[in-house]
């Protein structure tokens, strides 16, 4: 991670482009693309979207990697550890024995007892 983190920083860099990204305008640029990828989507099944769009489906992915490791470099955030952290937490909300096959949120599955 670190290396990609690298190479679009420098990307940026050597285009004077950091002006630009403030953390909220890259969270705007992240959305937008996220957006993006949700429009190929559209209008369409999973399967025929994809079978129309890989190319298109493998960019709008690249880009929105490409702003969520930018936002991280930028805010000293480690991608993996946040991850993994951010996945430590969703294991204690959504234990196997209560969310197992289900598709509820966690506040479904505790009866809206649980933060």
């Amino acid at each position: 991670m670190d290396e990609l983190i690298e190479k679009i920083t420098a990307f940026r860099d050597e285009r004077n482009w950091g002006q630009f990204h403030n953390p909220k305008d890259l969270a705007i640029s992240l959305n937008l693309e996220a957006s993006e990828l949700l429009e190929l989507f559209q209008w369409k099944s999973s399967e025929e979207a994809i079978e129309q769009n890989q190319d298109k489906l493998q960019d709008e992915l690249a880009d929105v990697l490409y702003y969520v490791l930018l936002m991280c470099g930028d805010l000293n955030i480690d991608p993996k550890e946040a991850l993994l952290g951010k996945l430590s937490k969703n294991a204690e909300k959504y234990p196997i024995d209560k969310a197992y096959g289900s598709n509820k949120k966690y506040t479904e599955l505790y009866g809206g007892d649980h933060e």
